[in-house]
């Protein structure tokens, strides 16, 4: 992804000034939403370091691959709380167009977000 791309979190700013930060590591995401929207841009981008950083150590997997076959298309948040953001990320894959419709929850350990797991439906 070029830097003078939009993020493809859907913000509209650059993803040089938005999400692409929070990969580098320069900075760290300040709510539960910013994280879980810079985590849909780390998967658009396949940022897969990223996204284990920000995994919670009680639930993250020892290791990440991710699919190739996928192209993220969109997302769309459609709730927030203290520690949760429900959304819908669509995307197109080998078998056509989906969605993912999640209930994400996050944790706060060390003055940093991490994303726990999530429910779908």
């Amino acid at each position: 992804m070029s830097v003078q791309d939009r993020c493809p979190c859907g913000s509209g700013v650059l993803y040089a000034d938005c999400c692409g930060p929070l990969h580098r590591g320069a900075r760290e995401a300040g709510t539960p939403e910013e994280l879980m929207r810079s985590r849909y841009s780390a998967f658009a981008v396949g940022e897969a370091g990223y996204l284990l950083r920000t995994w919670h150590p009680r639930t993250r997997p020892e290791d990440l691959e991710l699919d190739a076959g996928i192209t993220w298309l969109s997302l769309q948040v459609l709730d927030t709380g203290p520690d949760e953001v429900e959304f819908i990320a669509r995307y197109r894959g080998p078998g056509g167009r989906g969605f993912l419709r999640e209930r994400s929850r996050f944790a706060r350990q060390g003055g940093r977000w991490f994303y726990v797991d999530g429910t779908t439906n």
